[in-house]
């Protein structure tokens, strides 16, 4: 990877909402934790996402960000094959803390069941994204008032 003139990794670790393409074409917008060089996205059976990377697991995934009052304009592409692998509350906890909070008192009960509930019982997986390619792009420019 070319250096994009930002720091990737500190981008990565910001809670912003990636969108992951499949086959079909079929684009979504994902929460995702990003760890040991992989994406991670929470996925299960009652997700169409999970049965698409079963199908195919090709997939592509963008996280941008576009600040127009700084001129900010930040963007990661990853593609590669996706895997489904088991669900660990540990990574569940760290990811969904990152978009909700550290005090799971406030968070809709929804998520608190990923932590608690049996992942085997749910069928609650991890898609793991490895990436084979990631790009990194610095579009940002000056605003002027």
């Amino acid at each position: 990877m070319e250096s994009p003139g930002f720091d990737v990794q500190a981008f990565l670790q910001q809670p912003l909402t990636a969108r992951i393409a499949t086959s079909g074409p079929t684009v979504r917008p994902v929460w995702f934790l990003w760890e040991e060089g992989a994406f991670w996205i929470l996925t299960g059976p009652w997700a169409r996402l999970f049965d698409r990377v079963k199908d195919d697991p090709s997939v592509a995934l963008t996280v941008d960000e576009c600040d127009l009052t700084t001129g900010r304009v930040q963007q990661v592409i990853a593609r590669g094959q996706a895997e489904l692998v088991p669900f660990d509350v540990p990574r569940g906890r760290r990811k969904l803390a990152r978009y909700l909070g550290a005090d799971e008192a406030l968070w809709d009960e929804r998520f608190v069941h990923y932590l608690h509930d049996d992942p085997g019982e749910r069928g609650t997986m991890w898609l793991r994204l490895v990436p084979a390619s990631l790009t990194a792009t610095d579009l940002s420019y000056s605003v002027t008032s």
